[in-house]
């Protein structure tokens, strides 16, 4: 084996085992070789030859992103035509570029690929219900992005690769450095560009995985309402002896929604990105993405067990010597993530398939430190806060994000949504009013104080608020209300001491409280006028004038 000029090994095409399936040469990849389709093992083989990762202890394979160590929203632009411009929320999240650029930067990172010795090239589906889902192939110039492709899709049975004809297409040309971005339409030397009508999604400057991920969800964001199928932002699962005991978990990064839907008592769906059809949920992926940060075995049993060969590992500091990973440090990044199969969690359910929920759990990280830490939702107040989705954003997950910053992402996932938020909240009501199911807001945020001053709810409690909601025993509590948001506090959960279910008791001083609580109302008031709903919709909402 050869090194080359960085001192990382490179096969000549000589050395390229005989087992890796090599597919017939497209003219714009040149005459590099694409490696189709390859095992976990020969991927994980072929990311170590080339110097892009190191084994860690427990079998993963652990990677570093550079530069970007989460997503680059910024950067992420739509292609605008004639065919798709009416249907799309132009604004900061839908930047629009013009299909001259999009053309331009296509070919260019063509080109830059083209100048690679091997292309990886995965085929794989998002969408568990065969009635709903997408064919996407993935080309990347890395070995550990393909086995990220492999672990966060739908891996296509063996007899179906022959047919297999892609609708969604990833051109990855991370290596690619954009020197003028101004020729391509883009604001920096990284591009995140997508094409609604061509079906392609083009990636160039950033490593950061994830991006592959969130375009299919974008995409899928697109075109599931056009199939009556409402897309969503949300964790899935099922009580194991009672199938007809689903619950979502809606929520940004970092909020809790792979970890509260991590069970051992119930059975996994999936935990970031699901579909609800007229015959239940089912999961868009086929694996998870969860944050690592403070991850412990003893607080987090199901992920810990889930991190072993197969799984990759993005940004964790490992141990140079006995290549133990350590989960507590942020050395390199706060948003460290695994990748794992859902199938790598024991109690996951295969084929990724539910019925309609019972429960729908608004998760929110509030940094203000005054929301409840649960609340039963009416189905006004469900719209209003799906809506607004507030959370706060957490360290990490987004470039430039360095403590959590309260943040309104409408639908709890604004930053994948191609179409106007009241598209995807009249779906979510309309099922809700249909399916009957009890809607929640659980704070995963602080407690005590702000962001600073006080500290996050105990993973603890939250668990045992979780558990009030699915046995049903919370929805049979007796509830108070929230003199400033209006929401319905239960007066004693089994598990949680009762003096943190109501906010203001927790902390020192009252009337710091009071002027927080209202800040952040007011913030809820100047964020709704963004939304054309009802009179009865807007009156849900928190007690305080609209701010003109």
């Amino acid at each position: 084996m050869r090194l080359d000029a960085h001192g990382q090994s490179a096969r000549t095409p000589q050395e390229t085992p005989k087992h890796m399936a090599l597919t017939t040469l497209p003219v714009e990849f040149g005459s590099a070789k694409i490696l189709a389709n390859l095992s976990t093992a020969v991927l994980v083989e072929m990311a170590l030859a080339r110097g892009e990762g190191q084994l860690a202890a427990n079998g993963a394979l652990q990677c570093d992103t550079g530069e970007r160590t989460g997503r680059s929203p910024d950067d992420k632009f739509l292609e605008d035509s004639p065919a798709i411009h009416n249907n799309i929320n132009w604004g900061k999240v839908n930047q629009p570029v013009s299909p001259e650029h999009f053309e331009k930067l296509k070919a260019a990172a063509l080109a830059h690929l083209a100048t690679k010795a091997e292309i990886f090239r995965f085929d794989g589906y998002a969408g568990a219900d065969p009635n709903y889902r997408l064919k996407v192939r993935v080309f990347t110039e890395k070995a550990w992005h393909s086995l990220f492709a492999k672990t966060l899709f739908i891996n296509v049975p063996l007899a179906e690769k022959a047919s297999f004809a892609a609708d969604w297409t990833i051109i990855n040309a991370c290596g690619m450095k954009v020197t003028n971005p101004a020729e391509f339409g883009i604001k920096t030397h990284i591009g995140i560009v997508q094409s609604l009508e061509k079906k392609t999604v083009i990636i160039v400057g950033t490593e950061y995985a994830g991006e592959m991920k969130k375009s299919i969800f974008f995409a899928m964001n697109y075109d599931l309402p056009d199939m009556k199928v409402f897309p969503m932002h949300c964790s899935c699962n099922v009580d194991r002896k009672d199938a007809s005991s689903v619950a979502l978990f809606f929520g940004l990064s970092g909020t809790g929604k792979t970890t509260l839907s991590a069970d051992p008592h119930r059975d996994l769906v999936g935990d970031d990105e699901h579909g609800w059809s007229d015959a239940g949920v089912f999961n868009i992926e086929g694996g998870c993405y969860a944050k690592c940060i403070k991850l412990s075995q003893e607080g987090e049993p199901a992920i810990w067990d889930a991190i072993r060969f197969g799984s990759v590992l993005e940004n964790v500091v490992v141990d140079p010597i006995t290549r133990v990973p350590d989960y507590d440090s942020a050395q390199k990044a706060e948003n460290t993530r695994v990748t794992y199969p859902v199938s790598y969690i024991a109690n996951s359910k295969i084929p990724s398939v539910a019925l309609h929920p019972k429960n729908v759990v608004f998760l929110s990280a509030d940094a203000f430190g005054v929301l409840p830490p649960v609340s039963k939702l009416t189905p006004e107040q469900a719209m209003y806060y799906f809506l607004n989705g507030y959370t706060s954003k957490l360290a990490g997950t987004e470039a430039g994000v360095k403590e959590p910053q309260p943040n309104f992402s409408p639908c709890f996932g604004g930053p994948f949504l191609p179409r106007a938020p009241m598209v995807y909240a009249e779906m979510l009501a309309e099922r809700i009013k249909k399916y009957g199911a009890n809607v929640w807001l659980l704070n995963t945020g602080w407690t005590g104080g702000p962001y600073g001053v006080g500290h996050r709810f105990k993973l603890a409690y939250t668990r045992a608020f979780v558990t009030g909601i699915l046995d049903g025993s919370l929805a049979k509590a007796t509830f108070v209300e929230h003199p400033i948001f209006g929401l319905q506090m239960p007066t004693a959960v089994a598990g949680v001491p009762s003096e943190v279910l109501n906010p203001r008791d927790t902390w020192s001083d009252k009337a710091a409280y009071d002027a927080k609580a209202t800040d952040l109302a007011k913030r809820f008031r100047e964020n709704d006028t963004k939304f054309k709903v009802s009179d009865v919709v807007r009156a849900a909402g928190p007690r305080v004038a609209v701010l003109v």
